[in-house]
């Protein structure tokens, strides 16, 4: 029974998280030129740049570690490159040019959004104790989010971006691709007998089926991807938080946990604040640019850990998960391997 509130006030913190960043952007986009107000400010700073730099934090965690260790070239090669390449790009390309290659790495943040929304949504399945996503259930939110980015890249003034040559005839066509997405999403949660359907597990998948929707309805750019910025960033951030606030196994006292929710917040706001200094050095001389491009390839680097550390195929990742959200993943504890940090192997992959 604690198990399965546990699992409920999740998923409800997670859909009201959602909706009210969603609401709150909206309300509170500035007038068309107006910088935005303190408060939208603040969600912003808070789901961009305070999000990316917890996933630091993550690595204080012996699975985590353990996982890095398995997957060298995702979390560490990989990333370093990405930020050396960044780096170079930005300082060597000139600002104006550059806004070429800012249009694809948006493209993948927004798609890197969905991709977490499918997470949420099978996570959702797993809490609820109901059958996993169906193809026919995972595909309209991959849609959805091959969507969003189609239409960010017709309507590229969404993202700050002047490029100057628009595709008026790639809206329809990515508008009419995420209407045949929410009509399959809705067709196949009503192919769900009713047992599988409770009524949160259907608030979530629904949640993360209309995430994109403010992206085809508002021309402000904070109404229409403000929201999903702060929405992405306040899922993850709750996830990471009830990691930290959590103890895996049911060990540990509440003042370890209170010293890792402390160096959580530290590392997230510190790295936050760094991150968003470094955002706004696109236009600088070269010095400025070259801190700019790393940043970038940071925020990239979280991108490509965070698809490999939250994949529950994989078992490393999955036993991190049911580890620290055994509520969440279903799985039983064995003895760790003597070569290994695992603390919990899963029974069955669910997702």
């Amino acid at each position: 029974m604690a198990v399965m509130t546990a699992a409920r006030a999740w998923l409800w913190a997670t859909i009201l998280l959602t909706a009210g960043a969603l609401a709150s952007a909206v309300a509170l986009a500035p007038a068309p030129g107006a910088p935005p107000v303190t408060a939208l400010s603040w969600l912003l700073f808070t789901g961009s740049s305070v999000h990316v730099a917890s996933t630091g934090w993550l690595f204080t965690v012996p699975a985590v570690r353990a996982y890095a260790a398995e997957h060298a070239a995702r979390c560490l090669w990989v990333p370093v490159s990405l930020v050396i390449i960044a780096a170079i790009a930005a300082a060597a390309i000139h600002p104006a040019a550059f806004g070429w290659l800012l249009l694809p790495y948006f493209g993948w943040q927004f798609f890197h959004y969905q991709k977490q929304n499918l997470g949420m949504a099978s996570l959702a399945a797993s809490a609820q104790r109901v059958r996993p996503l169906l193809p026919a259930e995972r595909r309209p939110l991959l849609l959805a989010g091959v969507a969003a980015v189609a239409v960010l890249a017709a309507r590229p003034g969404l993202l700050g971006l002047r490029l100057g040559v628009p595709a008026p005839a790639l809206f329809p066509l990515a508008a009419a691709g995420y209407a045949v997405a929410v009509a399959a999403g809705l067709a196949a949660l009503i192919r769900r007998p009713t047992a599988e359907r409770p009524a949160a597990f259907c608030v979530t998948y629904l949640t993360c089926l209309f995430f994109s929707l403010p992206a085809f309805v508002f021309a402000s750019p904070y109404a229409a991807v403000g929201g999903m910025t702060v929405a992405h960033g306040l899922q993850y951030l709750l996830l990471v938080a009830l990691i930290a606030g959590g103890s895996a196994g049911g060990a540990g006292t509440r003042s370890s946990r209170l010293v890792r929710l402390s160096l959580l917040a530290n590392i997230a706001l510190i790295g936050g604040t760094a991150l968003s200094r470094a955002s706004h050095l696109h236009n600088a001389g070269w010095p400025g640019r070259c801190v700019f491009g790393a940043y970038l390839g940071v925020v990239m680097a979280h991108f490509v850990i965070d698809a490999g550390l939250w994949r529950m195929r994989d078992p490393l990742a999955r036993n991190f998960v049911a580890a620290h959200l055994p509520y969440l993943v279903p799985g039983r504890p064995v003895v760790p391997a003597p070569d290994r940090e695992t603390a919990m192997i899963p029974s069955t992959d669910r997702s």
